[in-house]
């Protein structure tokens, strides 16, 4: 799948009101938002074991995969639910996160 083809699955999951699930290398099963999008990124808020604090990262689309989680549901009340959502699997360790 090329950068386009990711991007084109990413876009319509920028929506501060839906999660998304994030597999790295070290650490799977992660909750995410999706930030933001260009040709080479994909930006993500990850939940981190501190309240309310998140992990700001950039992740280049060459390393990610794009699927679906079949496991979790949408969250955003404004659209129909769906049994489903993107799931990003990234082929690189998860990078620090910094307190």
């Amino acid at each position: 799948m090329t950068n386009l083809e990711k991007r084109k699955q990413i876009i319509p999951w920028i929506n501060p009101e839906e999660r998304v699930t994030v597999h790295f290398l070290d650490e799977r099963d992660l909750t995410a938002e999706i930030t933001g999008s260009s040709d080479e990124l994909v930006d993500l808020s990850i939940q981190t074991q501190v309240p309310h604090m998140k992990q700001r990262i950039s992740i280049p689309l060459s390393h990610t995969e794009v699927s679906e989680d079949l496991g979790h549901y949408t969250r955003d009340p404004e659209r129909p639910l769906k049994r489903r959502r993107l799931m990003l699997v990234v082929d690189q360790n998860r990078p620090p996160v910094i307190y």
